[in-house]
């Protein structure tokens, strides 16, 4: 059998170009990867189940757990936005030239 090499992505940019996708691309599974994080680590911070944090931001308990699962396939941007604002969390979009 041959042997497969192991391709390693250290950013979104390197991810996206070994996926054949766009730098645009790159950047939105950025944003969402960060956004999810900090979904996570505020939710566990304080404590909070998953039914908490559904009735929080008005949405089911479904999708909040796809989402602090890693599962944000079919979870909108707006949502994750949402949710993270119902945590009392301040979101600032940042903007900087591509390196």
């Amino acid at each position: 059998m041959k042997k497969v090499k192991p391709i390693v992505a250290r950013d979104s940019r390197e991810l996206a170009k070994v996926l054949g996708l766009s730098p645009a691309d790159g950047m939105e599974i950025e944003f969402r990867s960060n956004l999810n994080n900090k979904i996570i680590e505020v939710v566990g911070k304080k404590g909070l189940t998953h039914a908490d944090v559904a009735r929080l931001a008005h949405t089911s308990r479904t999708r909040v757990t796809a989402i602090l699962n890693r599962n944000t396939h079919d979870i909108s941007t707006d949502l994750m936005l949402r949710v993270l604002g119902s945590l009392g969390v301040r979101v600032k979009l940042q903007f900087k030239n591509a390196a």
